[in-house]
């Protein structure tokens, strides 16, 4: 379990982080969102051991980041922004390093760098130059090397910054698997796409200031006081917008097309079955009736104003 306690960092009359408090979980992957100089980095660096917190502290199952860092160190895997690599080493001697310095028993060092490889699908690429990886590649390696020595706790600062689209979708995919090995992932990053089809808790964070956080339903639902239901008809109906307008919980309604309507809506999942039940028996053929995916977005525009610091 990861605790956040009052963490607060101050840089003379500036206050990057201003007493955010956090839990998470083993398997939550916490989406950490915010604009540039919103604090993100500068907190995932206080749970990093590598700034010393002005007030306040973290806990990582009961160990404490201010009073036993070198302990702390053990159980985590930092990826910055900005990583450097060896070029002039392979893939395989770059892990040995590291793995050498997190003290992984020389014997069991080539299985585990074989286990690291095949998590990051890099495997065909051990014996490979780090010079000659790709940008994707590359982040795929710096992952690799902070999971060598099994840690608890994952700190990704922007981790796909820089990446196209298909690499982008591949890191996603390995972060999501390393939730479901149990791992804590914390995320950084202010490209919302990136955290909304992953993420099962987020945080917004401005000027230092934890605006909200918790899983991604519930904050969304907390913002966003109307759902919107998007319904398809078989048949065009243009006058099914009137029909539903006025209707119990039914806030506001638009046409898209003459076969489509988007209904905000503020009641419960029975009131939902409630107005299918009443568009079907009215008549009207339904072909799709959904409520659309939470948006990040729009909840992160909601809850901020801008500001930096």
């Amino acid at each position: 379990m990861l605790e956040v306690l009052g963490l607060k960092k101050h840089y003379g009359s500036l206050v990057a982080v201003n007493g955010i408090e956090f839990a998470l979980q083993p398997g939550d992957i916490f989406g950490f969102i915010g604009s540039n100089g919103a604090g993100k980095t500068t907190t995932i660096k206080m749970l990093a051991t590598l700034l010393e917190p002005t007030e306040g502290t973290a806990r990582l199952n009961g160990i404490d980041v201010v009073m036993d860092p070198m302990e702390i160190k053990r159980r985590i895997g930092y990826m910055p922004d900005f990583f450097g690599l060896y070029d002039d080493v392979k893939v395989w001697e770059y892990l040995d390093f590291f793995a050498t310095l997190y003290e992984v028993p020389a014997r069991e060092r080539p299985k585990v760098i074989d286990n690291v490889l095949e998590l990051t699908d890099l495997s065909i690429k051990k014996e490979a130059f780090v010079a000659t990886l790709s940008r994707g590649m590359q982040q795929r390696l710096c992952l690799a090397k902070c999971l060598v020595h099994d840690p608890e706790l994952l700190l990704l600062d922007e981790p796909a910054s820089g990446l196209d689209p298909r690499a982008r979708a591949e890191l996603k995919e390995l972060i999501a698997e390393l939730g479901r090995m149990g791992k804590i992932v914390v995320v950084s990053s202010h490209i919302l796409p990136e955290l909304a089809d992953f993420c099962n808790t987020v945080g917004i964070i401005e000027r230092g200031d934890l605006k909200a956080f918790g899983p991604v339903r519930e904050v969304v639902k907390t913002i966003q006081t109307a759902k919107v239901i998007e319904i398809r008809l078989l048949e065009a109906a243009p006058e099914v917008s009137m029909f539903l307008h006025g209707k119990p919980h039914v806030t506001n309604t638009h046409m898209m097309g003459s076969t489509t309507v988007k209904v905000e809506f503020a009641g419960t999942e029975q009131d939902q079955a409630e107005m299918l039940k009443h568009l079907v028996d009215s008549g009207y053929k339904v072909t799709e009736f959904r409520e659309e995916a939470a948006d990040l977005e729009d909840v992160f525009l909601k809850v901020t104003t801008g500001a930096v610091q």
